[in-house]
């Protein structure tokens, strides 16, 4: 398994399967490490990080799992591979953007990547199409498990694992499920519901999480705290309000269908509509369009298309992913260029086939 194969490939959160998929993307559950005969990464030196890096990528190959997994070397990746992993969600854009000996450690099917020298020397997570944090948890424990009887952990009896960051010393444990509430924006009831998660104490971030904008109306919805915590109790936390925030952009879309029919109808049409006949087209745009066709899918509005191909489409035309598709660098007016083509191929051709179905 190369780099490469990754743009031919569905990863895990984008096959539109698994409980509540037509809302919910996809469900992680992250964890933070570090051993304990090291320093934190921003005091390690570049000796330490090697040492760290190799520690730990012979514990994740052990035992003839070389050929179960793709190990990336990401201080050798050039700019464009870095980024298509952070496109894929396999690594963070601070992990991309560091220097220094670091790594990944991805599975075939692309449910969990292991991510070497981030911020914390080891970060595990699983991602799984639809609601699903439970399952996650699960896979993500076990190979938790796996690393902790090969290496020692910082570890303190009263404050739990150690971390870089004071926000996830505890359990180290991130929750987060990624939404998809394009009626709750569209009804400006968003910020309601961002105030009331506020509230109670979890964050709401962008589609590549902390820092980054929202894009085509993908949130995600995360604890903030890990200390004094269990594991059980952050899986519980954010797993009962998710179905609530489901409940609400069901009510939205219901009202939109309701009260406003034409108006939805033709958003959904225009979308696709522009979407199959652009002749340049930027990503923001495109994420935005694909964002009111995902939600017509589901709403009875388009009958031609399928779900993962638009969730397909939503990486596809990422800047990196584009430029991997079309064999070489582009500037950014190429880009917007090859997105449209690559658009109208793709869509035209499952138009054309679902046409030809009915």
């Amino acid at each position: 398994m190369e780099i490469d194969d990754l743009t031919r490939n569905l990863g895990e959160w984008l096959r539109g399967s698994g409980p509540e998929c037509d809302i919910v993307i996809s469900s992680r559950v992250r964890l933070a490490r570090n051993l304990a005969e090291y320093p934190f990464i921003s005091r390690a030196t570049e000796q330490d990080r090697l040492r760290i890096e190799k520690s730990l990528r012979d514990c994740l190959l052990a035992g003839g799992k070389a050929q179960e997994l793709l190990y990336v070397d990401v201080e050798r990746l050039g700019g464009i591979d870095r980024q298509l992993l952070v496109e894929r969600h396999l690594i963070s854009r601070e992990h991309a953007e560091s220097q220094g000996a670091r790594a990944v450690a991805i599975d075939r099917g692309e449910t969990f990547s292991v991510m070497i020298n981030e911020e914390d020397h080891l970060r595990i997570q699983v991602m799984h199409s639809g609601l699903n944090l439970p399952l996650a948890w699960q896979e993500t424990d076990r190979i938790d498990d796996l690393v902790e009887s090969a290496v020692t952990y910082a570890f303190h009896p009263r404050l739990g694992y150690l971390t870089a960051c004071p926000t996830n010393v505890g359990t180290g444990m991130r929750v987060s499920v990624m939404l998809h509430l394009p009626a709750l924006v569209i009804t400006r009831e968003i910020e309601k519901v961002f105030r009331s998660l506020h509230k109670i104490g979890l964050a709401v971030r962008g589609l590549y999480g902390e820092g980054s904008q929202a894009m085509g109306d993908f949130y995600q919805i995360s604890n903030q705290m890990t200390l004094g915590r269990s594991e059980e109790w952050l899986i519980k936390q954010v797993g009962d309000v998710v179905p609530k925030i489901i409940e609400y952009e069901r009510q939205a879309r219901d009202f939109l269908i309701r009260e406003s029919h034409e108006n939805l109808h033709d958003r959904v049409s225009r979308a696709y509509g522009i979407l199959r006949t652009a002749q340049t087209i930027s990503s923001e745009e495109t994420m935005h369009l694909l964002s009111s066709v995902r939600m017509g899918i589901n709403l009875g509005l388009i009958g031609d298309l399928a779900i993962p191909t638009v969730n397909e489409l939503f990486i596809q035309t990422q800047p990196a992913h584009l430029q991997k598709l079309s064999g070489g660098e582009l500037n950014s007016a190429d880009r917007n260029i090859e997105r449209a083509r690559f658009l109208r191929a793709h869509l035209n051709k499952e138009h054309d086939a679902g046409s030809a179905n009915n």
